[in-house]
């Protein structure tokens, strides 16, 4: 019987083993679903921006000739030229 101690111990090691492995599994499937769900609900975030500024653009906040406005109120595209200077003299 001493000389079959050796099973015992080779079993438990399979089996503890075996515990890891699933265990790393797990992690791996839990980590893998948590980056699927993140991807998807930034994907689904993007498409309410393009959706969102498309509305503001709708709404009427496009300025012909400034782009969209900015807070300062933007520049023109293509500014208009200087006024001429009154000629002195005469």
């Amino acid at each position: 019987m001493p000389k079959d101690d050796w099973v015992f111990w080779l079993t438990a090691t399979n089996i503890v083993l075996g515990v890891v492995v699933l265990l790393a599994v797990m992690v791996v499937a839990y980590a893998l679903g948590c980056e699927l769900v993140s991807r998807y609900r930034k994907s689904r975030d993007v498409a309410n921006l393009d959706a969102e500024l498309s509305t503001m653009l709708r709404d009427g906040r496009l300025v012909p000739g400034l782009g969209v406005t900015m807070a300062d109120g933007g520049e023109p595209v293509n500014p208009s030229p200087a006024p001429a200077e009154p000629k002195k003299g005469s």
